[in-house]
């Protein structure tokens, strides 16, 4: 029996799976690591990364009792944008930039003035361009840790990293190069126009020297991997990419018109088209970076989940979310007067603006925890519905929305997300998005199905329905104009 390992390297933990071919997880394992959180400022240790890999991925492959030998391929998602300074023996020279890390604002506007053609996918050229990006951060580097920028002799992804560790081969997803280098798989590749404009451009050949799309097999495993990993060297390695597009092959999102939406410590949007669109508040489209022949369009929010781990850390203990759900659920729309502008690092989509920041706006005494928490929910789902207009006057629509990651625990957060976009949002029967996959990528890697789609629907089960109340859409119509009046108020008060 053919059997998939899979990763899913996030913002706080590593979750390692074991899938056979019919898509059923056998096996699970997550181990956390550190995140070194300073204002503006997020940074972790590569090393980390790799022994939470090993260790996760020999507690999943416990967990599932299979033999080592029935594990042919392997394949990974993680978080795109957080980029790494590697010496000749993959070694970091300093911490990874996270991917949240929005130190590179000063950087971002200097590649958004270049106006070069490579900023189409920028919002059709317009910008703004996000302090996230791999180009940014690594101007940030070249500007302010020079010694660091010449002695590096790769700046890649956690992607990479992992890859290398595994294979010993140089290779970056088509996804995240095509997601956030400005890599143009139709139109040249890399941006080195724009590199040259920046004066950086040796970086192009600190990056990468191959590009591998999703479910290509990047080669297989080192001897001391497969000996760390207790794994054949024979193992397949497939590249994988960016958790969140990733996750959209999870969720089955692939044909135009299908939304999907990925949560957890942040939510990313996006949607599927046969022809390209390029509009001012949304991200891409992007060419090949998921399916061959398709184009991805994006919007997303920078912190969504992680402004829940934030008030559990406020309140100095875990929150009880059985008993806050169930006290939240009981508020009306609006959470008693409480609105959240869910900008606690920044905004990536339709404003783009890593220096805006959340609010909570309405306080009384009267306020609750649990106030707190449905309109800290509300307010996310507030910005998930400006992404989804910004779509819709780009003409991109969809009559429902497909949700995985960590949102889909709470029932209430369904409810309160369908009822703010006024539409249905679906739960595919496994909402472990990028490790689902993760899966199907690792299984045509493997020669088990021939395309991504063919994997999809063997691997991809059906799950429920949650449809919005007409009620509380009519409710949340008026609230979300007062939200979409927060960030030009707030813009004022903190620039």
């Amino acid at each position: 029996m053919a059997c998939f390992l899979t990763a899913d390297g996030g913002t706080e933990s590593l979750r390692a799976r074991v899938y056979d071919a019919d898509g059923t997880c056998l096996g699970t394992s997550a181990v956390p690591y550190k995140t070194d959180f300073k204002p503006g400022r997020v940074e972790q240790n590569p090393e980390d990364w790799w022994q939470t890999f090993v260790n996760a991925a020999q507690g999943a492959i416990r967990a599932a009792g299979v033999p080592a030998d029935q594990i042919t391929a392997i394949c990974y998602a993680t978080t795109c944008c957080t980029v790494v300074a590697l010496d000749e023996n993959g070694r970091a020279l300093r911490p990874a930039i996270m991917w949240m890390d929005v130190r590179a604002h000063d950087e971002a506007q200097a590649v958004l003035d270049t106006a070069d053609p490579a900023l189409a996918l920028n919002g059709g050229g317009k910008g703004p361009v996000s302090a996230e990006w791999m180009i940014p951060k690594s101007l940030w580097l070249k500007r302010n840790e020079p010694e660091i920028f010449e002695k590096a002799h790769r700046i890649c992804e956690y992607q990479d990293f992992i890859t290398y560790r595994l294979t010993g081969e140089w290779a970056a997803s088509l996804d995240n190069a095509g997601l956030r280098w400005h890599y143009r798989s139709r139109e040249g590749g890399w941006a080195s126009s724009l590199l040259q404009k920046l004066g950086i451009p040796e970086l192009e050949e600190k990056w990468p020297n191959r590009v591998v799309a999703p479910g290509d097999v990047v080669g297989t495993l080192t001897a001391a991997a497969a000996n760390e990993l207790g794994l054949p060297a024979s193992v397949k390695v497939v590249q994988g990419g960016a958790d969140a597009l990733i996750g959209m092959i999870g969720l089955g999102v692939h044909r135009p018109g299908q939304l999907a939406m990925i949560t957890g410590s942040s939510h990313l949007q996006f949607g599927v088209t046969e022809t390209p669109i390029h509009a001012q508040g949304v991200w891409g489209s992007y060419a090949d970076i998921v399916y061959p022949d398709r184009w991805i369009v994006e919007g997303g929010q920078t912190s969504t989940g992680s402004i829940l781990n934030w008030l559990s850390r406020l309140t100095g203990a875990p929150l009880d979310f059985e008993r806050l759900n169930a006290k939240a659920a009981a508020l009306p729309p609006g959470a008693e007067g409480l609105l959240v502008q869910d900008h606690f690092q920044g905004n990536r989509t339709p404003h783009t603006d890593p220096l805006s920041r959340g609010a909570l706006v309405g306080l009384n005494l009267g306020h609750e925890l649990h106030h707190i928490f449905r309109a800290t929910m509300e307010g996310i789902g507030f910005g998930t519905r400006a992404i989804l207009d910004a779509f819709a006057q780009a003409g991109y629509t969809g009559e429902e929305i497909t949700v995985g990651g960590g949102a889909t625990a709470s029932d209430l957060w369904l409810q309160i997300h369908a009822d703010t976009a006024g539409i249905p949002v679906r739960v595919p029967a496994s909402p472990d998005a990028p490790s689902t996959g993760s899966a199907v990528l690792a299984g045509v890697g493997a020669g088990i199905f021939d395309t991504i789609d063919e994997g999809i629907g063997v691997m991809v089960h059906p799950g429920r329905l949650i449809e919005p109340r007409a009620d509380n859409t009519r409710a949340y119509d008026e609230i979300y104009t007062r939200y979409c009046a927060l960030y030009p108020a707030l813009k004022q008060v903190l620039s």
